[in-house]
């Protein structure tokens, strides 16, 4: 079915739908991109013909290849010209009022047969479907920034979608490089729904001056090999979208593991988005950013202490966020090879959670989680069933060690 699609189309060119036009363009689809006036097509064209040319220049195209896809494109700002689209994706800002005027229109505009797909981050497929007369041919697919270099995209299916639009997003997406993971539709997906608590944990540990935005940023990196640290990436991926999934997923869930850190707030509102604004917890302005001075407090000390064996700064990271993630695979959203698969390929790990896991050994997980409960670093919780099942005793009154006291002490 995917070799007879003749043409897609993708409707909002910001950085992302931009993207998701030359990932496909590059597989050999002829695509339509549309936007909502002249002078953000021009935008979006610029963003294509940007990121083509890097390509170019790089070597990792052809002249010959370059022209190729770009003859495979097409600018409107008129959705009319997707009447004869086989595939359409949406990927206009995350505001249901926006995607409620795109679906409706092209639930209007294109034939009964054609799949739409939503590259929404955080809101409800099921909500987007339901503006639709086709809830059973709408689809999440979720692709990852920048979308022709990350390999992961999300297939999230909701309660009407049908297993033959499913089979044929997941074989789009295998068309165009991209590697699949199915789900169904949840808050925050798989990706999102891990990462960006564990970079609200960073937020707050550094708004409770447990260390230095430089400690955090290179505990993790020292520690699990990540590409960047938490508060690093936090800037990258925009803090409002951040706060954004964290407030769905409170919504959604309603427990203190989603509460968003009320710092992370207080910058949203302050402007300060990481490098989209040109400051969040670094400055991209062009200004210097000397190291900050490291915080003296009695946990942060501690957390500091390498002869510490207890707990450490990546560990109050790392261990709720694989704590999370076996969660997820107990609940069975996901298994654990999707939450691996969804992690290294959406967010750039070298090793997926439940790998960690596996290396870093159970017992020290659970017993570092217990640890971080029992001293209030964390909300108070057990570790995931899943990490229980695989103890074979703990000592849970064994809490002696680093961090007591309070956890803003």
């Amino acid at each position: 079915m995917v070799q007879e699609f003749k043409k897609v189309g993708v409707v909002g060119l910001g950085t992302m739908g931009a993207g998701i036009v030359e990932v496909f363009a590059r597989a050999g689809f002829s695509v339509t991109g549309v936007e909502i006036d002249d002078g953000a097509l021009d935008r979006g064209r610029g963003h294509l013909e940007k990121s083509l040319g890097r390509a170019l220049s790089k070597q990792k195209i052809t002249e010959e290849e370059h022209g190729a896809i770009l003859g495979r494109l097409t600018f409107t700002t008129s959705r009319e010209e997707l009447a004869d689209a086989d595939f359409v994706v949406e990927a206009v800002p995350e505001r249901i009022d926006i995607k409620r005027d795109v679906f409706t229109d092209l639930d209007r505009i294109c034939p009964p047969g054609t799949i739409l797909a939503t590259n929404t981050s955080s809101l409800s497929v099921t909500e987007i479907a339901a503006l639709t007369n086709r809830p059973d041919k709408v689809v999440g697919l979720h692709f990852f920034n920048p979308a022709p270099v990350m390999k992961l995209a999300e297939i999230v299916g909701t309660v009407l979608t049908t297993p033959g639009t499913i089979e044929v997003a997941s074989e789009v997406a295998k068309r165009i490089g991209k590697t699949p993971v199915v789900v169904t539709d949840r808050a925050g997906f798989v990706a999102n729904a891990l990462l960006v608590p564990y970079i609200n944990d960073a937020v707050k540990a550094y708004e409770y001056k447990y260390a230095s935005r430089e400690e955090i940023d290179a505990s993790v990196t020292k520690a699990a090999g990540f590409p960047m640290g938490p508060l690093t990436l936090a800037d990258l991926v925009g803090l409002d979208v951040c706060l954004a999934v964290m407030d769905v997923l409170w919504e959604e869930f309603r427990e203190p593991r989603y509460v968003a850190a009320p710092l992370l707030r207080r910058m949203v509102a302050a402007g300060l988005l990481g490098r989209k604004s040109g400051r969040g917890f670094y400055d991209y302005s062009g200004a210097d950013n000397p190291p900050e001075e490291l915080p003296q407090g009695a946990i942060a000390t501690q957390l500091r202490d390498e002869g510490n064996d207890d707990c450490d700064l990546a560990g109050l990271l790392l261990v709720p966020h694989i704590n999370d993630a076996m969660r997820m695979v107990g609940q069975g959203y996901a298994t654990a090879q999707d939450v691996d698969t969804a992690m290294r390929f959406g967010c750039g790990y070298p090793k997926g959670p439940v790998e960690l896991l596996e290396e870093i050994g159970v017992e020290k997980v659970a017993e570092d989680h217990f640890q971080l409960t029992n001293n209030g670093l964390i909300p108070f919780s057990l570790p995931a069933p899943l990490i229980l099942d695989k103890l074979p005793e703990i000592d849970e009154d064994d809490d002696e060690g680093c961090c007591q006291g309070s956890a803003r002490s």
